[in-house]
Order: C-alpha cells, then sequence, then structure tokens
C-alpha cells in the first residue's frame, strides 16, 4: 500500500537527472512556480480548468541552452497552440490538433541571466531587470485559441551552435505589445540543432553594446562553430562628438567584434540596419536615412570577408512592395483606443509589428540561405524561400498575442 501512494505522488514531481533532465506531465496538476519548488505555473498563474487562457510554465535552471520538448493536443478537446519561450520568442506557431490528436516539436531556448564572472555583469537597463531574458528562469508561454499541452521534457544540451545576436530594438526580444523585432521570431525557422541567443538591446550602439559588456557575456560561452550576427546603425547614426559618424568609431568597433569572434573560432555575419518607413514625396520610393552607414559596414565585410545580409536594401524593397498605407501594417502603427489605456493613436515608423518582424526574420534566413552557412542545414522543412518584393498578406498574419502591453516606445529611433 506504502508504496502505491509513493508511485502516486511520483506523478506529481518533475524527473530531475544530473544531467538535468525535467518530464512534465502536463495533464496532472502542477504547482505554482516558486523558488524553493523550482518549476511550475507562472506569470499568469495556474489556468482555470476548460478554459482556452494562456498560461506560462518555468523550470529554475543554470545558464545554457535547453533542448525542449513538447506534446501538444488533449484528449479532451482540439487545441490550437503556439509556443513562445523567455521574451516572446516564437518557437512553434498556431498547431492545430483534433480532439485526441497529438503532436511534438522540438526546440532548443537558450537561457542566461547577467553574471559574467565572479566579480564581472553585463550592465543591463533598469528596464531589462524585469525581463524574462535574464531571471534564473527558462520560462515557456502557451498561448493561441485554445492552448492544449500534453507533456513537456527539458534537458540540457550545449552541443549544438549558437547564434548569438548582437543589435538594437530592431533586433531584440521586446517583452510586450504590439512591438517586435526580427531576432524574436527568427527561432520559429530553426529545429533543435540550433539555438538562438539573443543579446540585443533597444537604444544600444555598436559602442555601447561593447562598454556594457554584452560582448563580453557571450565571450564565456562563444565556441568553434557558433555565429555571431550583428545589425547596428540606427543608434550609432546619432552619437555626437569626435570620432563619430560612420567611418571611425562605427567601423572600429565592428572590427571589435569581428576581432573577439574569429579568436573563438566562430563565424561573424553583418546586417546592414533596417531601413525606416519613409516615403518620397511620391509615396512610392523609400528615403534612405541611414546616411553612410549601410555603406560603412559594406565595406568593412568586403575587407574583413564577413558574411553579409543586405537588410537595408531588403527591407526597403519590402515597405516599397507593401505601398505607402499597407508598409504601415508592418509597423507600430495603432489607432487609439487599439490597446487598453491607449488614448492616442500609435505611429512608428521604426519598430516593427508582430507581423513585420516575422516577414523581416524571413529575409535574415533567406541571407543565411543565399550565404550557404552550415546552418542552413537546421532551417526547418515548412520554412519556403522568401522574396521581399512579395511579402506574405498581412490580412492573412495570425499572432495569438500576450497578455502584456506597453504603450512607450522603446528606446533608439
Amino acid at each position: 500500500m506504502v508504496n502505491k501512494m509513493f508511485l502516486a505522488m511520483l506523478a506529481f514531481v518533475p524527473f530531475m537527472s544530473q544531467a538535468q533532465t525535467f518530464e512534465f506531465d502536463m495533464t496532472k496538476k502542477q504547482p505554482v512556480y516558486t523558488d524553493a519548488a523550482g518549476y511550475g505555473y507562472d506569470i499568469l498563474g495556474e489556468p482555470e480548468k476548460k478554459s482556452n487562457d494562456p498560461f506560462y510554465f518555468s523550470v529554475k535552471v543554470p545558464d545554457g541552452n535547453y533542448k525542449v520538448k513538447v506534446e501538444l493536443g488533449s484528449k479532451k478537446k482540439s487545441g490550437n497552440t503556439t509556443v513562445r519561450a523567455e521574451g516572446r520568442r516564437l518557437m512553434v506557431e498556431n498547431v492545430d490538433t483534433k480532439k485526441g490528436q497529438y503532436t511534438s516539436y522540438e526546440f532548443v531556448v537558450n537561457k542566461r541571466n547577467p553574471q559574467i564572472n565572479e566579480k564581472e555583469r553585463v550592465r543591463i537597463k533598469e528596464r531589462e531587470k524585469g525581463y524574462l531574458n535574464w531571471d534564473n528562469k527558462l520560462t515557456l508561454e502557451f498561448n493561441g485559441d485554445a492552448p492544449a499541452v500534453k507533456s513537456i521534457h527539458i534537458e540540457r544540451d550545449d552541443s549544438c551552435p549558437t547564434v548569438y545576436l548582437c543589435g538594437n530594438s530592431t533586433v531584440v526580444d521586446q517583452n510586450n505589445e504590439p512591438w517586435a523585432s526580427w531576432g524574436q521570431m527568427i527561432p520559429r525557422w530553426f529545429d533543435s540543432g540550433i539555438a538562438i541567443s539573443n543579446h540585443a538591446e533597444s537604444g544600444l550602439t555598436a559602442g555601447s553594446f561593447l562598454s556594457s559588456k554584452r560582448l563580453e557575456k557571450i565571450m564565456t560561452t562563444l565556441k568553434p562553430g557558433d555565429y555571431v550576427v550583428c545589425e547596428f546603425g540606427h543608434n550609432d547614426e546619432k552619437e555626437k562628438g569626435p570620432g563619430t559618424g560612420a567611418w571611425y568609431h562605427y567601423t572600429r568597433n565592428l572590427k571589435i567584434f569581428i576581432d573577439n569572434v574569429r579568436s573563438k573560432g566562430a563565424t561573424i555575419i553583418f546586417c546592414t540596419p533596417t531601413q525606416r518607413r519613409r516615403f518620397a514625396d511620391d509615396k512610392k520610393t523609400i528615403i534612405n536615412t541611414h546616411g553612410d552607414f549601410p555603406a560603412a559596414m559594406k565595406a568593412v565585410a568586403e575587407r574583413e570577408n564577413v558574411p553579409l545580409i543586405d537588410l537595408h536594401q531588403q527591407t526597403t524593397t519590402f515597405f516599397e512592395a507593401l505601398g505607402y498605407e499597407d508598409s504601415k501594417r508592418a509597423l507600430v502603427h495603432y489607432p487609439a483606443n487599439t490597446f487598453a489605456g491607449q488614448d492616442k493613436a500609435l505611429a512608428d515608423n521604426t519598430h516593427f509589428n508582430t507581423y513585420g518582424a516575422y516577414e523581416v526574420a524571413k529575409i535574415v534566413v533567406m541571407g543565411m540561405k543565399k550565404l550557404n552557412l552550415p546552418l542552413v542545414k537546421d532551417i526547418r522543412p515548412d520554412f519556403k524561400d522568401f522574396d521581399p518584393s512579395q511579402p506574405d498578406d498581412w490580412k492573412t498574419f495570425k499572432w495569438a498575442p500576450a497578455r502584456n502591453v506597453e504603450l512607450a516606445k522603446p528606446d533608439g529611433n
């Protein structure tokens, strides 16, 4: 009798081995997260029975890459499930399951905290201190019309190549609706053979990325076979003082990235800055707002033999293909009262919404394919070659919004 009771109790406890492996049966009752327990429903708490509300599930783990396998579906209902990780990183989107049908997906989540070593930490901004990206937990968000999750399997896996992202508000994992960036959409297109580690932050220049010790943090785990992708320019062009501009501080800082990354046997990739939505008087042609910065990055890339994705040109094509009015649909342009507490219209011509970020992520993946980088073998089979002159229809784009909304514009412009 005692043995039977003990076995029954085990059903409610996650399996954890020395290799940091966790198994959660989501058809059983799970606790609300506490530091003491180290796992459980988080942020929104435990979902009510028979509800279709989104929910979060967190596990306390050390820094590293974790392979996650989710089994989606339910014997009680049909489901529509989207899975995101940490700061709204898209991992799995809009999976439909019939009642009693199950389907599994695997992906890798990178988890980190600001600690570099015993004495040094990344100098994160005050606003970043509440981000899921910098805490001591791996957090999964289950969203959609009717999220249905049977089980979650998490295991440490530092063997796969990691793609580190460096940049500003057009790259960062934007934590709040309606803002989004390509860096948080690109994990959707890679299988469990690649990890994405996004170290970008709004408002940063190449120089402030370095001075805030973000590259130092990357260097602690960077290894041969990894990649570092850099997109800077939006904020660098606003710097004032001696040595500023495209051809001195900016190019010098890019060279610092190159030398550090290559010293670890990793591959560096440049992305020219995404274009702003600024049309000429004809309302057909996008005006360059980045001055010499795209050309300066291209010059460094050519001189140093760095693979380059021309996001500047590709997003120009993207905006012009959408046209003057529909290009607003790719950015944070929303009439007043679209979101709770929003008494004024939002009209931002720099920062992408979820549709725009999703499309730009496709441009980046397509750029990687054209460069024939080894990581392209891990692109998911449902990725279709993308041409920004023929963007996806924004009317058919489906996104399950998170509950957290922020009306204030991200740092930078």
